[in-house]
């Protein structure tokens, strides 16, 4: 039987949360497929996590070394997890406690020693130089608090700091400091950054593994279910502009409206997508922050089906054209 050619492609990683353990479970299944590579990631909050655990696990053992990195890293966050909430996961009434105190005091006040059990979790568990030396190319996103700019770490300057400036809710942690600027989670403005993927060279196809869905039918009218889905738009809305620029300029080549000389500074990307938030769609806020390992293992499982189903279906689509993402019906036309 013939050789199957080798495919590469880049991920762009959404946070979440725990529900970054689904990403986990996506990344444990693509490691399984020989001809794929990916060469390339660009992720925010948990799905930086992610992303630093996949390229060291890569760099050190290959696939297998991946999966296992990915284990580790997520077992140590569950291990940790009773640092956040009782037995690493918040119930309903706790949840509503917290988010009411968080509300009144910051994490200055109520956190006064900077703690986070992620630190540990990220220190403990990756090599980062094992992650510089993969070879992939690695972005990951966080938010400058005083400019409101989005900041995206690449290459050398990916530390633990950036994992942690990333993955900084503001709410729960204080801001995270690298190089004299104050950092914040990177979902309010790269969920994940996708423009770091169209100008470094990276493979054009680009598979977008997402936690947040964009679309929820129904008004909301609970306070809880009022909070969600502002949370949700808030921490799509980067992506989704970021896409409609991207089918818009797809548009314009399709069309032929851009000049040859215009046309060398774009290049088609082919998007694809494993829609991780319609699958999560009716997991609410508080278990965002539940880190029980019965709960994370779940989500991972979910995460390697959804995976498995985008390579038995869509896959044969790399090097070819966008597959199960329409970006014009859903981000342009809309």
């Amino acid at each position: 039987m013939a050789k199957q050619k080798r495919r590469t492609i880049s991920l762009a990683l959404q946070g979440g949360g725990a529900h970054g353990a689904y990403t986990w479970g996506v990344l444990d299944r693509l490691a399984e497929e020989e001809n794929l590579e990916i060469a390339a990631m660009s992720a925010t909050s948990a799905g930086a996590m992610n992303a630093v655990a996949w390229a060291d696990g890569m760099a050190e053992h290959g696939p297998e070394g991946a999966k296992a990195k990915l284990e580790a890293i997520w077992r140590s966050v569950s291990q940790s997890g009773s640092n956040l909430a009782p037995y690493g996961a918040l119930s309903a009434m706790a949840f509503a406690y917290a988010s009411a105190l968080q509300s009144l005091a910051s994490p200055y006040d109520l956190n006064p020693f900077n703690l986070n059990p992620l630190r540990r979790s990220v220190e403990s568990v990756i090599d980062f130089d094992a992650v510089h030396e993969s070879g992939i190319l690695l972005f990951l996103s966080a938010t400058n608090v005083e400019t409101g700019r989005v900041r995206v770490f690449e290459r050398g300057e990916i530390t633990a700091d950036a994992v942690l400036a990333s993955a900084c809710l503001p709410q729960t942690f204080q801001a995270v400091e690298i190089d004299g600027s104050a950092y914040w989670d990177g979902g309010y403005l790269g969920n994940p950054s996708l423009f770091p993927l169209i100008y470094s060279g990276a493979p054009r196809d680009v598979l977008l593994v997402m936690l947040n869905p964009i679309a929820r039918p129904g008004i909301p009218k609970r306070a809880a279910e009022i909070q969600e889905r502002i949370n949700e738009i808030s921490f799509n809305a980067s992506l989704v502009g970021e896409l409609r620029a991207i089918a818009f300029v797809q548009h314009l080549i399709d069309g032929g409206m851009l000049k040859e000389a215009v046309m060398k500074k774009y290049r088609r990307l082919n998007i694809h997508a494993i829609r991780g938030g319609q699958d999560l769609i009716n997991l609410d806020l508080r278990t965002k922050m539940d880190t029980s390992w019965h709960f994370l293992t779940g989500l991972r499982d979910q995460g390697r089906a959804a995976a498995d189903n985008w390579l038995r279906n869509d896959a044969h689509h790399i090097g070819t054209k966008t597959s199960n993402l329409d970006l014009r019906a859903e981000f342009l036309d809309s």
